[in-house]
């Protein structure tokens, strides 16, 4: 059994116990499931964000962005609904394209496997995060979101690095190990893992076209895992996430099979100017969650009586 074989297998595998774990959920979520209205925004959102994704944009920063600027979801389950309502369109994503470049196995799986428990123990976490932290982290996502799309779009879409190795070796694997736990984690937050990832593999002396391999095939493992933790305690929108799922898949095999190439230079220019201002936007409202709180803080009634 080859490991392309086993990677198919295992994408069917999280995909079935994740739709399996979304309709467990649906009757506790049943007065949360979206009005028509509400139901065509959320479709639109999937559907563009996954079709710009599997052209190369990314749709972690923009669909935060779009969520941020429409006020569609709370700022602190906007993390666990981007991985539960992008996760089913990213194992499609994965499917289609895992086994076009040949990566090192024992690579390969190491760091899908890194990137997988950084998410299941980084989404336990970031599911019962305080609105105002999810905010700050996510505000400083966008950031680097930001700065990202830059680089790419000054240096190319592999940042100017380049190297030969289609895998990893001693130390250079251990390395490669640890960033991808770091990243898989960080996922969690809505910092996304396709760009770390490229400068990861180059900056270890890979090819950077070895980069799409692993992060497609993390990315659709380590979200389904992170899902489930995320839906588990209740820390996403269902409505959102049924609607970037929905719309997310078509825009996959639209991308995919029929426009397949888009000239993006100007879109990734306006792709920065949005992130940034949802950026600033989100750091706002978590320094005026500060204030209101300090303010109730002050406001609280200080008792003269001597305690027992």
């Amino acid at each position: 059994m080859t490991v392309r074989t086993i990677l198919f297998i295992g994408l069917a595998v999280v995909a079935v116990v994740l739709i399996a774990a979304l309709v467990r959920a649906l009757p506790r979520h049943r007065l949360a499931l979206p009005a028509p209205l509400s139901t065509a925004i959320a479709v639109s959102i999937g559907f563009v964000t996954n079709f710009f994704d599997t052209l190369g944009i990314g749709s972690f920063a923009t669909t935060t962005s779009l969520f941020k600027l429409l006020r569609f979801v709370p700022d602190e389950r906007i993390p666990g609904t981007l991985n539960v309502g992008h996760a089913l369109p990213t194992v499609v994503e994965a499917a289609i394209f895992i086994g076009i470049i040949a990566v090192a196995p024992l690579t390969l799986i190491s760091l899908i496997l890194a990137a997988v428990v950084g998410a299941w123990l980084g989404a336990g976490f970031v599911a019962r995060l305080p609105r105002r932290y999810v905010q700050i982290g996510m505000g400083t996502a966008l950031l680097a979101a930001a700065v990202l799309f830059v680089l790419s779009n000054l240096k190319g879409s592999q940042f100017g690095l380049s190297g030969e190795a289609l895998g990893l070796e001693g130390a250079r694997l251990g390395i490669g190990i640890f960033v991808s736990f770091c990243l898989g984690a960080l996922m969690t937050i809505g910092i996304g893992f396709y760009a770390p990832c490229m400068i990861m593999v180059s900056l270890l002396g890979m090819n950077p076209v070895a980069a799409f391999p692993i992060m497609m095939a993390s990315c659709a493992f380590l979200m389904p895992v992170a899902s489930l933790r995320f839906i588990r305690f209740r820390a996403f929108s269902m409505r959102a996430a049924l609607g970037l799922t929905l719309g997310g898949i078509p825009g996959v095999l639209i991308a995919a099979f029929i426009v397949k190439q888009l000239s993006l230079p100007l879109l990734r220019w306006l792709v920065v100017i949005v992130v940034l201002y949802a950026a600033i936007v989100m750091l706002r409202s978590a320094a005026q969650s500060s204030s209101i709180s300090k303010g109730t803080e002050s406001a609280l009634p200080v008792s003269d009586a001597p305690v027992a």
